[in-house]
């Protein structure tokens, strides 16, 4: 397509596009009393409205039934979480068997590890990429350093980042094959978000997994910044594990529940660890309160503690709006709007000689979501600033980066449109 950065333009897209009427579903801020354009949806999703309804009649039948509510509420509360596995599966290409709703995010990951992250004093290494969330890096320091005192094997290489190369901002899939090949029998485990977050970054998931396989280790992915943005395939990939928050792109508000994935080759290991609680158990004989735990099949087996129903209530609302627009169309949205956004990010930089923007985010649709982040040379944090007092929400990261979300729920064509103007008036004037 022919982009045009000119308003006109960008209302014809946005009258030809077929989610356009979806962003009436989601409640914007507002600065200087106008609605703002959000591109943070990879940090915090817009707060759907239908939200509100969900958590109202949960608290309409906490107020009505109280404790029996868990079995007599519109949407029982004592197996409300099974409501997510067919959508869920969906969203991530796996079987509902596979998904479930729990914890948080670096909870979840960290219980999995206990599943699949069980080293030996010849097979302990665990493979991520450099300038991964801090929560992850945190999360494979701790468990590398818990495990080592008892396993006995040196902390200090155990754990192997795959770095980039000098002078470029990505990885390269072909070092990150090299050194899982290099690392080998000692390898025990290829934990990797599956979006960086920095850049923006989609890595080859099947090739990764398909690599960790081959030298006999588990594979494991953080997705969340992938989970309701890019295509995933996770029962395909024959990914073992996998966990996502759901609060970023899919809108369940702030801090909220995780979503996770076991491979269903792994529901019948009776000798895989895990951690066990009340919830993961029989769901037919749950209440017969038995010593022993037998745990239900499938990924609901590794739930743990009663469910957070408040916490799920604005999830489903969200899952829902996914559900009735499909990955399909909301990646084909993305790949569009994505390419526009980087189309008018060119053109103002061509508008403003005192500047140049490098996006640091691949260029190849295939390995990039909904992000750019952009490198800003000559420019400051001023500009950021400036971009944020007038009504464009987005987020800064040091030392001179900022990332666009344009999520293809709620966000415009006009919205990039405007974004360029509004950015171009801010580096003329600073």
């Amino acid at each position: 397509m022919n982009f045009k950065n000119e308003r006109e333009f960008a209302q014809k897209l946005d009258r030809q596009d077929n989610l356009a009427k979806y962003r009436d579903e989601f409640i914007f801020p507002k600065v200087n009393g106008k609605e703002v354009i959000y591109f943070v949806g990879n940090s915090l999703g817009l707060q759907p409205k239908r939200a509100r309804k969900y958590v109202d009649e949960v608290m309409d039948d906490w107020a009505n039934l109280a404790v029996e509510g868990h079995f007599y509420a519109e949407k029982p509360w004592w197996d409300y979480h099974e409501r997510f596995c067919q959508p869920l599966s969906e969203i991530v290409g796996a079987k509902p068997t596979e998904v479930g709703v729990m914890n948080t995010l670096t909870v979840n990951l960290h219980l999995l590890m206990v599943s699949f992250y069980q080293p030996t004093q010849k097979k302990y290494k665990i493979i991520c990429e450099e300038k991964a969330f801090p929560s992850d890096q945190y999360l494979i320091q701790s468990q590398v350093g818990f495990h080592a005192k008892t396993v006995g094997f040196d902390v200090n290489d155990a754990i192997v980042e795959i770095n980039r190369r000098e002078g470029e901002a990505n990885i390269r899939i072909e070092d990150i094959l090299s050194k899982i090949d290099e690392v080998g029998d000692e390898l025990a485990l290829v934990l990797i978000g599956g979006v960086n977050y920095y850049t923006g970054q989609v890595f080859d998931m099947k090739t990764i997994t398909e690599a960790g396989h081959k030298v006999g280790a588990y594979v494991g992915w953080d997705l969340a910044h992938a989970a309701g943005n890019v295509e995933l395939k996770l029962n395909e990939w024959g990914v073992d594990f996998a966990a996502w928050c759901s609060y970023k792109y899919m809108n369940s508000g702030p801090g909220n529940v995780s979503g996770y994935f076991v491979h269903e080759k792994h529901h019948n290991d009776k000798d895989l660890s895990r951690f066990a609680g009340w919830y993961g158990h029989n769901k037919e004989r749950r209440f017969l309160m038995e010593p022993q735990f037998d745990p239900v099949h499938g990924a609901n087996g590794w739930q743990i503690s009663n469910l957070p129903i408040l916490s799920m209530a604005p999830y489903l609302a969200s899952i829902e709006l996914f559900s009735e627009v499909g990955m399909p169309s909301l990646i084909a949205k993305r790949n569009l709007l994505t390419a526009y956004l980087e189309f008018v990010l060119h053109e103002i930089d061509k508008e403003t000689p005192n500047t140049q923007f490098e996006i640091i985010t691949p260029e190849n649709q295939e390995e990039r979501g909904a992000q750019l982040s952009v490198y800003l040379h000559g420019q400051g944090k001023e500009l950021f600033n400036y971009l944020m007092k007038n009504g464009v929400i987005t987020d800064w990261r040091e030392p001179n980066v900022i990332r666009l979300a344009p999520v293809p729920l709620y966000c415009s064509f006009e919205d990039m449109y405007e974004f360029g103007q509004i950015l171009k008036t801010g580096i003329l004037n600073n």
